[in-house]
Formats: structure tokens, C-alpha cells, sequence
């Protein structure tokens, strides 16, 4: 029987803030360099759902709501949504925060799919997903 894990029990939160170097010209975050903290946090939670080596299979949708700004801090979160036998679909959502206001937006979600790999490069059967909680 497989195990069942709650969406919470494999949330994860990671924060970054928007260096010199994460910018173009305009001074804004590059589309890239998000899409790599929202790849890494997705897989983060889908690694701490599997209890195993996940890799990114698909991006399914990614939209970016809002420009952020150098200097800002980037809240992601990411929740899983849905599993099937070996695959996960994550939820993740960039919120960016101006530190000297305090003000914070939206301004970014993607939504990623992850399969999860046993040692030998197999796809593995990961636990049930508790969306009630």
C-alpha cells in the first residue's frame, strides 16, 4: 500500500535576493535566473515528497506577472498539486519584496512536473498526495 503525504509535508520556501549580477540592462531580475529558483525550489519539494532523486520533466505554464527590481527579495514557495504513480506536479510562486517599503507583489507562477528516479534511472513509485487538509 502506498504512503500518503499531506501538501504540507513537502511545501518548501526558499528566499533570494536580486544581485547585480541577476539583472539585464533594465535592472530587472532575468526571466532565467527565476526560472532556476523556481526549477531548484520545485524539485526540492518534489524530492521531499519522493524521499528520492526527482528530475524535471516538464513546465507545463509560467507567467510572469511582474518585473523585479535588483536589490528586491524573492519569496518561492512551492506546493505540490497533484501525483500520479511517478510523477508530481508542483505549484510555484515567486512573490517579490522592495525592502525599503515592505511592499510586496506576485510576480511569478509556474507550474513544473517531476518524475521520481531510483538509482538506476528508473522512474519510482512515490506516495499519495492528501490535498485535504
Amino acid at each position: 500500500m502506498r504512503k500518503t503525504k499531506k501538501v504540507s509535508d513537502s511545501t518548501v520556501t526558499m528566499v533570494q535576493q536580486v544581485l547585480p549580477n541577476d539583472t539585464n540592462p533594465l535592472g530587472n531580475l532575468l526571466g532565467g535566473t527565476l526560472m532556476h529558483w523556481m526549477d531548484i525550489c520545485a524539485g526540492l519539494a518534489a524530492a521531499r515528497h519522493a524521499n528520492e532523486a526527482v528530475v524535471t520533466a516538464a513546465v507545463d505554464h509560467i507567467d510572469f506577472k511582474h518585473p523585479v527590481r535588483m536589490g528586491e527579495m524573492v519569496t518561492l514557495t512551492a506546493k505540490l498539486t497533484k501525483v500520479g504513480r511517478t510523477s508530481m506536479n508542483i505549484s510555484v510562486e515567486a512573490v517579490a519584496e522592495n525592502l525599503k517599503t515592505g511592499n510586496t507583489i506576485i510576480a511569478n507562477r509556474a507550474d513544473f512536473v517531476f518524475v521520481a528516479m531510483d538509482s538506476e534511472y528508473q522512474p519510482i513509485e512515490v506516495p499519495l498526495l492528501d490535498i485535504d487538509e
